[in-house]
C-alpha cells in the first residue's frame, strides 16, 4: 500500500513520526509520502523523523502557533480557512502514484479532532483514491469534554472517509505506567499494525514473493463502503529451522514422516496465530460477528509461512463474521525474527465503546449548556436589575 500519511494534531504527528522511523529502518519509506499538520509550533518542533519541510503550521494569525487547546470547533474553522494551503502542500508532494490517503488524528483533542474531518471532506472530493482515517478515541477518565470532541469528530469523519479505523485509548492504557509512557507504548502498537498493512503487495526483498499475495486492491476492496474498522494483531518468535543432516536410506522414510509432521505443525501455528489476533485485544473491542468483511495478512521469514495454515485461518474466520468476504495473504521477509498476523475486521456495527462515547458526549453537552446558563444568570444577579445595559 502506497499511503500518503497525514498526521493531524499532536497525537497524529507523533504516530506519523514513529511510523517514518520504523519505515526508514526497514527501507520501505521511499514509497511513502507524508505531512505533519498542527496549530502548535512546539508540537511540530518536537518531531524527530518528519523532515522540517514536511511540517505544516496552520492558524498562525488566529492562535499564534499556540494550538487550539481542546476546542475542536476552532480546529475545524482553522482547517477550513487554510484548506487551500493544505491541499497545495499535499499536491506539491505528488499524488499520482498513491493507493490511498491515511489521516491519523487523536479525536479527543482540538487540532486533529477538528481538522481531520475537514481535510477528509476535501480529499474525497478532489481525488479518486480512497481516504482512510485512523482515529484515536480518548479514555473515559480523560473527561467528558474529550468524549464530546471525539463524538463530533467521529460522526463528521464517517461522512467523508472510505473507512474509519478506531483505536480505543481506554482499552490500551498500560497499568503501572505514566500517561506519557502509556501513550508512547500505544503509539508503538499502532505503528506495528500500520507497518504490516503498508507492506501489502509491496515486496522489497529480491526473490521473496508470497504464496498468497495480497495487493493494494484487495485491501481497498476490504475497506470499501465506509463504516468502522477494528484491527487485530499477534506475533510469535520464529523458531530456528532444524539443521539438515544426511541420513542412511534405512531412515529415509522416517525423515519424510518427520518433515510432514513439521509442515503440519507450521500450518497449525499460522492458524493459531490468526485466531490469537482476532480473539485478543483489538484496536477497538467489537462483536466480530458483526464484521462485514475481513482480511488476513501474515508476515515473517518465508520458511515459517504456510499456505495451508492461511487457508485454515481463512475458513475459520469466514465462519466468525457476518459477511462472506475474507481475503488472506502473506508477506515473506528476512528482516525480522518474528511471524506477525494482522487481521482487519471491516465495517463492524456492534461496537460498545462507540455507544458509550455517544452517551458520555450527550451528558457532556447537557452539562456544558447547563453550566453556561447558570454562570450567566449568577453574573447578572450581581448587578441591580434597574441598571440598563448599553447594548
Amino acid at each position: 500500500m502506497r499511503f500518503f500519511v497525514i498526521g493531524f494534531g499532536q497525537a497524529g504527528g507523533k504516530i506519523l513520526d514513529l511510523f517514518i522511523e520504523n519505515e526508514k529502518r526497514f527501507g520501505t519509506h521511499v514509497k511513502m509520502k507524508w505531512l505533519a499538520i498542527n496549530t502548535a509550533r512546539t508540537d511540530l518542533l518536537g518531531l524527530k523523523h518528519v523532515p522540517i519541510e514536511d511540517r505544516l503550521l496552520i492558524g498562525q494569525t488566529v492562535v499564534k502557533g499556540h494550538g487550539v487547546g481542546t476546542n475542536n470547533k476552532l480546529g475545524a474553522k482553522i482547517a477550513q480557512d487554510e484548506i487551500d494551503h493544505i491541499l497545495s502542500e499535499i499536491d506539491k508532494r505528488g499524488t499520482h502514484d498513491l493507493d490511498a490517503f491515511l489521516i491519523i488524528a487523536g479525536l479527543g483533542g482540538g487540532t486533529g479532532s477538528g481538522g481531520a474531518p475537514v481535510l477528509a471532506k476535501y480529499l474525497s472530493e478532489m481525488y479518486s483514491e480512497p481516504v482512510y482515517a485512523l482515529g484515536i478515541l480518548p479514555a473515559p477518565e480523560e473527561g467528558k469534554l474529550y468524549s464530546l470532541n471525539a463524538a463530533r469528530s467521529m460522526i463528521s469523519l464517517l461522512k467523508y472517509v472510505d473507512n474509519l479505523i478506531l483505536l480505543d485509548n481506554g482499552v490500551w492504557r498500560y497499568g503501572g505506567l505514566s500517561l506519557r509512557e502509556s501513550f508512547a507504548k500505544i503509539n508503538q502498537e499502532i505503528v506495528r499494525r500500520l507497518a504490516v498493512l503498508a507492506r501489502a503487495g509491496e515486496p522489497i526483498e529480491e526473490n521473496l514473493v508470497g504464496e498468497m499475495v495480497i495487493d493494494s486492491s484487495e485491501v481497498i476492496n476490504t475497506l470499501r463502503g465506509g463504516g468502522i474498522t477494528s484491527i487485530g494483531y499477534a506475533t510469535s518468535l520464529a523458531e530456528s529451522a532444524p539443521k539438515k543432516r544426511s541420513l542412511l536410506s534405512l531412515f529415509k522414510r522416517k525423515k519424510e514422516e518427520k518433515l510432514e509432521a513439521l509442515e503440519n505443525d507450521k500450518s497449525i501455528k499460522i492458524a493459531t496465530l490468526v485466531r490469537r489476533a482476532v480473539l485478543g485485544r483489538l484496536t477497538i473491542q467489537c462483536n466480530i460477528k458483526s464484521a462485514e468483511r475481513a482480511l488476513i495478512l501474515v508476515a515473517g521469514p518465508p520458511e515459517h509461512l504456510d499456505r495451508k495454515g492461511l487457508e485454515k485461518a481463512k475458513l475459520w474466520l469466514e465462519e466468525q463474521i457476518s459477511g462472506v468476504e475474507v481475503r488472506a495473504g502473506d508477506y515473506p521477509t528476512r528482516r525480522t525474527k518474528y511471524v506477525a498476523a494482522l487481521v482487519i475486521l471491516a465495517n463492524v456495527t456492534d461496537v460498545p465503546r462507540v455507544k458509550e462515547l455517544q452517551r458520555l458526549a450527550a451528558e457532556a453537552k447537557d452539562e456544558i449548556e447547563s453550566v453556561e446558563k447558570t454562570k450567566m444568570e449568577k453574573t447578572i444577579e450581581l448587578f441591580d436589575e434597574d441598571i440598563e445595559p448599553l447594548v
